[in-house]
């Protein structure tokens, strides 16, 4: 009889190497997670992260690599082996919830236990089970139509579940979400994940969606992990620009050097590092753009760094605004994408808008200096 949790009966781990060859795109990865585990991948749009799904739920076939969940191979190129997508015990919960339009939430999350075999009275008692876990077990008899798009993905999540996959794909599941909505199904998810020891890979954007839900991380640029460890490790220290950028932090490239990190230009960022670093070793400079103080003429006084901006954009985010910078004509490269984050009555007083040359001024305590080799 098919058990009434929330997860597989057993916890099973994932391990794959996927390579997939597009024009002008080459995935190369390899990935596992431990049983239970939840493995966020993050990544900017075109890194990969997309065939990296598709190919664990058996749409896309990678040109080398295979897949195991637990110990049960669902693909491997070398022997051209292929499970097809509904019998490798995959759930998937995507950005849209999908549910069968005709099908009431009981049918619709009862289908996958039923299409494998499971008798219907066994079928709809797990549904019910399920529906109560995500808390709409009052919509059992309503159709998709007649629900809002938080109870629909509230389902979705149960019909994912319902198969008791090994592993639980979950497709940025909060994005097409209201904002009201998005806090209590970012706790279900956790909740129900974390209660069924469930496997799972979430692919995300979101940093808070990656601190709550996740164990580890993997960052993807350009079909490659640039960056792995446990999710609080790598959005502290993160080591390339996306990762700092969804972590909301300001993050210069370079080489250590004595006192702190020497930028591509040559311009020396003052901070510190918190390990030991060999001089010319691979390195990034990284702090908040809470510590960015805006002038329009370079201040002096004490030793801080300073660099001179364009305003690319002005942003405003509840008691702040961010401004955001760009390099000036002739200006390093490495201030794209900067900010400082300011109050109005700041902004009012510099009286600036974009196209504005500022300087940007951090001190050298509020610099972290990581190595990006290791």
């Amino acid at each position: 009889m098919i058990r009434p949790d929330t997860g597989p009966a057993d916890p099973v781990g994932l391990d794959a190497r996927l390579v997939v060859r597009r024009t002008g795109f080459t995935l190369d990865v390899t990935l596992a997670a431990e049983p239970g585990e939840v493995l966020a991948v993050l990544g900017p749009n075109g890194s990969g992260k997309s065939t990296v799904l598709g190919a664990l739920a058996g749409l896309i076939r990678p040109d080398e690599g295979w897949v195991r969940v637990g110990d049960r191979q669902i693909t491997d190129a070398a022997t051209d082996m292929h499970v097809l997508p509904h019998l490798r015990g995959v759930g998937l919960l995507a950005q849209q919830a999908l549910l069968f339009p005709h099908l009431t939430a009981l049918a619709n999350v009862a289908f996958g236990p039923r299409a494998h075999g499971v008798p219907k009275r066994e079928a709809e008692e797990r549904a019910r089970e399920l529906l109560a876990a995500v808390d709409v077990a009052e919509l059992a008899d309503r159709r998709p139509a007649r629900m809002s798009g938080g109870q629909q993905q509230r389902v979705a999540l149960a019909r994912a579940l319902a198969p008791a996959p090994g592993l639980l794909l979950l497709d940025e599941p909060l994005a097409a979400l209201d904002v009201d909505v998005t806090p209590a199904m970012r706790a279900l998810l956790r909740r129900v994940i974390r209660d069924g020891k469930q496997t799972a890979l979430l692919v995300t954007h979101s940093a808070l969606d990656a601190l709550v839900l996740a164990d580890r991380v993997v960052v993807l640029t350009a079909g490659r992990v640039v960056e792995e460890g446990p999710v609080r490790d790598v959005l502290a220290r993160p080591r390339n620009a996306f990762t700092a950028r969804i972590a909301g932090l300001d993050l210069v490239p370079g080489v250590a050097c004595p006192g702190g990190l020497l930028a591509p230009d040559g311009t020396v960022v003052a901070g510190r590092a918190d390990i030991d670093l060999h001089e010319g070793e691979p390195a990034v400079a990284v702090f908040p753009p809470s510590a960015v103080s805006v002038f329009l003429d370079r201040p002096g006084g004490s030793p801080r760094n300073a660099v001179e901006v364009v305003l690319a954009a002005l942003e405003p985010r509840g008691d702040i605004v961010r401004l955001r910078a760009a390099a000036p004509p002739g200006g390093p490269s490495w201030v794209d994408g900067l900010a400082a984050d300011v109050t109005p009555a700041a902004v009012a007083d510099l009286a600036v808008e974009p196209g504005a040359r500022v300087w940007f001024v951090v001190k050298a305590t509020e610099v972290a200096v990581h190595p990006t080799s290791r």
